[in-house]
């Protein structure tokens, strides 16, 4: 900025150069606020992934104890683990398919309120639509799986003992 004001002083030193900034701050200014809300919305996002798995983990710790003896029941009758793996994860993907089908439809309706708010990425962009989805799946994947991973190592002579 010394060089181009020396350069402006020796062609005319009576113009005066009040207020000398870049075209990179000038922009990074004008795009502060929009910067800022998409932040906020990133992290309002992700707490809400943070807020849907932490729901459905406690769904699911919460219902093994309370399915023990059932569990028991069909230990003793040689279920499999797998099988009681699997139903307590059917369980909560089935809550987690509709929770995503809900999602999708709540987007697509309010995406042309949200597109103003974009820079770089079309409101109809289905690499992100995918990439959410299938974050949101693995995830609850997993706060299903390991609830019901304890619950298949749960000992038949102990469950029906319990209650």
């Amino acid at each position: 900025m010394k060089a181009i004001q020396q350069q402006v002083s020796m062609v005319n030193p009576n113009v005066p150069l009040a207020s000398s900034e870049t075209l990179g701050y000038l922009y990074t200014q004008s795009m502060a606020r929009t910067t800022f809300t998409l932040v906020m919305l990133c992290v309002s996002g992700g707490i809400a992934l943070l807020l849907g798995i932490v729901g459905i983990y406690g769904v699911m710790a919460y219902s093994v104890p309370q399915r023990t003896r059932e569990i028991g029941i069909r230990m003793a009758l040689g279920a499999q683990r797998g099988v009681v793996v699997g139903a307590f994860v059917r369980q909560g993907m089935l809550l987690t398919i509709l929770g995503i089908a809900i999602g999708l439809v709540t987007a697509f309706a309010t995406m042309r309120f949200m597109s103003a708010l974009l820079y770089g990425v079309s409101a109809e962009d289905p690499i992100t639509y995918i990439t959410i989805t299938c974050a949101v799946v693995i995830a609850a994947l997993l706060a299903c799986y390991l609830p019901s991973r304890r619950a298949a190592a749960v000992d038949p002579a102990l469950a029906l003992r319990s209650e």
